[in-house]
């Protein structure tokens, strides 16, 4: 599909037929997608962006129906479109790869002017023209305004450098005219017209920028379009244009041998900063790619005077040559007999230009490049510095600019590999290297994990691609491990200190003093960073040194999550690691510190401060999963328990608390083995859980052994094992959710209610978020046993929305499951096939079985009820599989027999919808669960041959359902419905009445005895 947004919103078809997107809010909906394509938007924020004040009664299910329109449309003019809409918590994603603007943006940082004309010529009016007036359009269609603007003036600035002044300056009238105050247009029509021979005419655009400024804002033209008039009217020979067609000079740069990969937005921000800022700074880790930056950023820049690199590389490091250096660049030769400095040279030699002089790697001579900067900056008016540092100058005025790795792929699908710079870079290099290599299915994978490998690092990707022709991706991917021997390179003309990744880490490393070293090789223990308190205790230091880390480039300062971290690059890690002194004492320091923090983390996790230290463990994983490796063992194991439940990490609780203990540690670790066994769907037998629980201090484990033992249907155990006499409120509320739980299998109303309330009370005293979701979880329940499917859904999606603020992803799992059922009770069967299949996806992605169970029940049975019996018997039969497979039969068991009956029925075997039937009712009785046993009977009167058992089992039923108080949802009613009007017909309405009445007075057991 092809997304048009420069102008009025256009979709084709690839092979360039018009799609139709039908209704207003529908178009709204894409555009508001396609400014946020391939991310996540909220379903709260679009349908604020939609209807803002006036939603609609239901906007959820507004939202969903404007969805399934726009799904709908690009999937009839491209079978298979629909999926480019996805459905991903906490709402929608567009995958679109090919968008208009995307291309304009693309060919908008050339410098070459037929690009630049291509760029143009994507607009077919203005930025989404026809929803311009919306808000959440509005920033994206500004940006795309001005960078039109900017393309506008860079293809003037072109073509006058081509030679074509007269041209230009006839195209640039028009939009001076529509924009009288842009500087920028002004200064290149002013230099057309004068290099055009109309002297006067730019005078005059001058003399009405000068008095629009001073009426309409009361200000004076910028400093740069000033000098621009007075070099106009002094002549000034450097504006004599070229001959048309001549091209500009490369102002002293290397040629560009490749492309420039990932840095479209790096050259356009340093574009705009560099006219306004006298000294940018761009630092960053070696092989970053500062310098590529910095060459290509100044290639792109107009300078009345020119660029000049200066390399400084090849100065020894301390060497107070740097003026030297830049007169050499400068071609300042000295003059015989002269007393003045290199300094006072450098300064003569510049004094009158307006140049801008970039100055590259100045890390190792940082001192004397800073004094002679300093100088130059005081003294030299018309100068600008591009500086590349592993560390900054430390100048007044100085911007620092830190140059980030190249984005790294987000996932190993294609589409997200090609979204990637890095992974863009690797392919471009690895494909000059091997004839024929693809960025494709086949390398996708593997390149995406190379990317990661390496942080996206420029230098270190180039230096993979050499070795593609020898080993191929995965044997590049499959030595990572031993990378410094791997990433090196015999390109002739690569400076020897880029020719290898030792090399590049190597000339950092010995700028540094004894004592960094120490704490960054110290630093390099931990995974994924830590936060200060972390450092300064692990590696014994303090905020100053690792300051100086920051400073240098060595250690990059994340202050994204809850609390500010310190990182190494995974090749910086790895080259420390090697140096590390004292390995054994450090991981011990390590393991310590983040055994105390689990142990200081498992009570707040049950209590109001829940959201900040999720966060924070979240953040400290890869450091938690160190320090289990790393001597803290069954003890943090234990500590972390809690928390990879509420995340959902079943196996991997399973996998850290097998480890052996100390007999203390043991007995608390025995509840948490159990119950992650049972919730991982391993069967244990009933006294190794007796056993497991008895011996728990708290209860907290035990509660949740005994939780687990309900989702395999023994509802007695779980019964005998939770604790009666809870330690404290957070206990007791726990258990009471799992008595809700129990009351609602065994369709106890009045128990449910009790429990749940008295629940979701104590856990909202308490501030638990988790407990109260689980708690108004069964209070949703509850409405939805009584009929009062809107209020069951109202609580549902505040749960929803809960779970997904925490990230509580198991619970979201439930939520979505629970939408989907009741979606599926009121005949909305689409909407109950969608939410399902967002919570089997999200559930298969946790590897839990219960969600996993739940998400296919709901597909199970949105599919029979919407006509679909083949998808709907595959999905039950696969559930009644399971469920029978369990020690006894599962809780579901008897409404997924049920519905498979159905489904069986309506495919023409009455006979073995029957036999299912029967099975759904003798589970029903043998858990003792009779709420259950209704749909069984109902499902008989489908199925059975006789039309008067059939009417009897009917009356049956609807008193079974008066006398546990479960009204019939409005999907299964149509059921009863069916049958009822096929027995009427069949037996007439007296006849039909009477044996319906005769069936009201059966028990559900005597109702079954008739057939």
């Amino acid at each position: 599909m092809q997304f048009g947004v420069l102008g009025p919103l256009a979709v084709t078809t690839d092979a360039g037929e018009p799609v139709v997107v039908p209704g207003t809010k529908v178009r709204a909906l894409l555009a508001d997608l396609l400014t946020n394509r391939n991310q996540v938007v909220s379903a709260d924020r679009l349908i604020d962006d939609l209807w803002g004040e006036d939603s609609p009664a239901n906007p959820a299910g507004a939202l969903q129906v404007r969805v399934s329109q726009l799904r709908k449309a690009l999937n009839d003019a491209e079978p298979g479109a629909r999926d480019l809409v996805e459905s991903r918590a906490p709402g929608y994603l567009l995958r679109a790869d090919a968008v208009d603007a995307d291309r304009f943006g693309e060919l908008a940082l050339s410098t070459d002017a037929d690009r630049l004309r291509e760029a143009l010529a994507l607009w077919r009016g203005e930025a989404y023209a026809d929803v311009a007036d919306a808000e959440f359009v509005r920033a994206e269609a500004t940006r795309l305004t001005e960078q039109r603007l900017a393309v506008h003036e860079r293809l003037a600035e072109a073509r006058v450098a081509r030679g074509e002044h007269d041209l230009a300056a006839a195209d640039l009238a028009e939009l001076v005219a529509r924009h009288p105050l842009r500087e920028g247009l002004r200064a290149v029509q002013l230099r057309a017209l004068y290099a055009a021979g109309r002297q006067s005419e730019a005078l005059d655009s001058y003399a009405d920028l000068r008095d629009r400024l001073a009426d309409e804002l009361g200000l004076d033209p910028g400093p740069e379009l000033a000098a621009l008039h007075r070099r106009i009217l002094e002549q000034d020979a450097s504006l004599t244009p070229p001959p048309r067609g001549a091209t500009a000079r490369d102002n002293g740069l290397p040629a560009q041998l490749d492309e420039l990969v990932g840095r479209g937005e790096a050259l356009a921000e340093l574009g705009a900063l560099l006219p306004r800022q006298r000294l940018v700074t761009l630092v960053g880790p070696g092989g970053v790619g500062k310098t590529r930056l910095a060459v290509e950023t100044a290639r792109a820049q107009s300078v009345p005077d020119g660029v000049q690199l200066v390399e400084l590389a090849p100065l020894p490091a301390g060497d107070t040559l740097v003026a030297e250096r830049v007169l050499a660049a400068l071609g300042a030769h000295e003059t015989a007999g002269t007393s003045l400095s290199a300094t006072d040279r450098v300064v003569a030699a510049l004094r009158h230009r307006q140049l801008l002089l970039v100055l590259d790697n100045c890390e190792h001579v940082i001192e004397p490049v800073a004094t002679l900067v300093a100088r130059l900056l005081r003294e030299v008016p018309g100068l600008r510095v591009l500086a590349t540092s592993r560390e900054p100058l430390g100048l007044t005025g100085e911007l620092l600019w830190e140059v980030p790795p190249l984005s790294v792929p987000n996932g190993g699908d294609l589409d997200a590999v090609r979204r990637s710079a890095a992974a863009r870079l690797f392919a471009a290099r690895a494909a000059s290297q091997q004839r024929g290599f693809r960025l494709d299915e086949r390398t996708a994978s593997a390149i995406a994990q190379l990317c990661r490998r390496l942080d996206g690092l420029p230098l270190a990707l180039e230096l993979a691609a050499t070795r593609v022709r020898a080993l191929g991706v995965q044997g590049v991917v499959d030595r990572l491990d031993d990378r410094f021997r791997l990433l090196s390179t015999a390109q002739r003309d690569v400076p020897l200190r880029q020719r290898t990744l030792t090399a590049v880490i190597g000339w950092s490393w010995d700028l540094l003093d004894e004592s960094d070293r120490a704490v960054l090789a110290r630093l390099a223990v931990f995974r994924d960073g830590g936060s200060p308190e972390a450092a300064e205790h692990v590696c014994g230091t303090d905020l100053d040194t690792l300051a100086r880390l920051v400073d240098r480039s060595l250690v990059v300062l994340d202050d994204s999550g809850p609390v500010p971290r310190y990182r190494l690059l995974e090749s910086v890690a790895a080259y420390c690691l090697d140096r590390l002194t004292d390995p054994d004492e450090v991981r011990a320091r390590h393991a310590a510190y983040y055994t105390d923090l689990a142990e200081r983390a498992d009570p707040e996790l049950r209590g109001a401060d829940q959201q900040r230290w999720l966060a924070l463990l979240d953040a400290e994983m890869a450091n938690l999963r160190s320090a289990l490796v790393h001597g803290a063992g069954l003890r943090l194991a234990v500590a972390l328990s809690w928390y990879w439940h509420l995340r959902g990490r079943l196996t991997e609780a399973r996998r850290a608390l097998a480890v052996a203990g100390d007999p203390e540690q043991e007995a608390r670790a025995a509840p948490w083995r159990v119950g992650f066994a049972l919730s991982l769907g391993e069967p244990v037998a009933p006294d190794d859980v007796r056993a497991a629980v008895a011996g728990d201090p708290d209860g907290h484990a035990a509660w949740f052994a005994a939780n687990a033992v309900i989702e395999h249907g023994d509802l007695a155990l779980a019964s005998e094992l939770l604790p009666t006499a809870p330690v404290d409120r957070w206990t007791e509320a726990a258990v009471l959710t799992s008595r809700a739980h129990i009351a609602h299998a065994n369709g106890d109303q009045a128990a449910l209610e009790r429990t749940a309330t008295r629940s979701a009370a104590l856990f909202a005293d308490i501030g638990d978020r988790w407990g109260r979701l689980r708690a108004t979880e069964w209070v949703g329940g509850l409405a939805d046993m009584r009929g009062e499917h809107e209020r069951a859904a109202a609580l549902h999606r505040e749960g929803l929305r809960w779970a997904e603020e925490l990230a509580l992803w198991p619970q979201v799992c439930a939520e979505l499951s629970w939408l989907a059922w009741l979606a599926v009770q009121t005949r909305d069967y689409t909407q109950g096939r969608e939410l399902a299949e967002r919570a089997y996806g999200l559930a298969a992605e946790q590897g839990s079985p219960g969600a996993l169970v739940f998400a296919e029940m709901s597909l199970g049975l949105a599919a029979r009820r919407d006509g679909k019996l083949d998808l709907a018997v595959t999905h039950l039969t696969h559930l009644v599989e399971l469920g029978r497979g369990e020690s006894q039969p599962a809780l579901y068991l008897p409404m997924v027999l049920v519905e498979l009956g159905y489904a069986v029925e309506l495919g023409g075997d009455p006979d073995a919808a029957l036999a299912l039937h029967v099975e759904a009712f003798e589970a029903a009785e043998a858990m003792a669960t009779m709420r259950d046993a209704v749909g069984p009977l109902e499902g008989m009167a489908a199925a059975v041959r006789s039309p008067e058992v059939a009417a009897r089992l009917l009356g049956a039923a609807a008193a079974a359902r008066l006398a546990t108080q479960s009204p019939a949802a409005p999907a299964e009613r149509d059921d009863v419905e069916r049958v009822t009007g096929r027995l009427r017909a069949e037996l007439g309405p007296e006849r039909f009445d009477a044996l319906l009445a005769e069936g009201a007075k059966l028990s559900p057991g005597e109702a079954r005895a008739q057939l």
